[in-house]
């Protein structure tokens, strides 16, 4: 079907819109955000150092499946010694494929990106419109398997803030400003992944009846509240997981010293 301007059946006009406000602000801000957390993702990824400072790791590293992850970093070799490259890169294949295959990611994307359209009542600059059955946007269609092992991920975060409450001597009831940024983002992260539209489905799909289904109904519910939140707390993990990622890299860099609380 063709699509944009020239359009069969839009009005015959010009203009690509008729709206007098600025309607180019929100793509413009989410194409800029989504820009720099892609390039500060990509920076820290290929640094492959820094990551790691007893009892902090970097989201972005862990779990270190490669056999050259810093001594200490939580390391489980599952690649070997012939994986040479970042670490990082290994994991962040699916939080990324979480993220990119979401279903409001993909409509930031589309709007900022690709112009797709661009907002409401904006004709797109596009002649042609194919859906989502070529590559790579076919890949959108493996978004609940990406839900699947992004859960994983969330325990295992969710394990590295745990640990976070000991100290450098192992000994339990340390508390520093780090423990609470790693504990925030894994809350983050669950919030995010339990307000996913997949998980919605997950939990309550297939099911005819409710009355049958109590414990999965209550779920259903909990996890519905918490999808009209889905676009706030996709930011919000977004930028929480890049802040732990950075408050990580100061530490173990030297950059800034352990703000300790007891």
């Amino acid at each position: 079907m063709d699509q944009g301007v020239q359009a069969p059946g839009r009005a015959a006009i010009s203009a690509r819109t008729l709206r007098k406000d600025r309607w180019w602000l929100q793509p413009a801000l989410t194409f800029s955000a989504l820009l720099a957390f892609i390039i500060y993702a990509t920076w820290r990824a290929f640094m492959n150092n820094y990551y790691y400072s007893e009892p902090y790791i970097s989201p972005f590293y862990s779990p270190c499946i490669a056999a050259n992850c810093v001594p200490g970093a939580h390391s489980v070799s599952i690649f070997g010694e012939w994986w040479k490259l970042s670490p990082a890169l290994l994991i962040l294949i699916f939080p990324l494929g979480f993220r990119m295959t979401c279903y409001y990611y993909r409509k930031a994307y589309f709007r900022s990106f690709w112009l797709s359209p661009p907002a409401c009542a904006v004709a797109e600059p596009h002649q042609k419109y194919t859906g989502e059955r070529r590559f790579p946007l076919i890949l959108n269609n493996a978004h609940r398997w990406f839900f699947y092992a992004g859960l994983v991920l969330n325990v295992i975060l969710t394990y590295d803030a745990v640990l976070a409450f000991r100290n450098q001597s192992g000994a339990w009831g340390h508390m520093s400003f780090g423990t609470l940024v790693l504990s925030f983002n894994a809350v983050m992260l669950w919030l995010y992944s339990l307000s996913c539209h997949s998980c919605r489905h997950a939990v309550g799909g297939r099911i005819n009846n409710f009355s049958k289904h109590p414990a999965r109904y209550k779920a259903w519910t909990f996890v519905s509240r918490l999808n009209a939140y889905h676009m706030r707390l996709a930011w919000i993990s977004l930028i929480g997981v890049a802040f732990a990622d950075y408050y990580v890299y100061l530490v173990a860099a030297g950059h800034l010293n352990y703000w300790k609380f007891f």
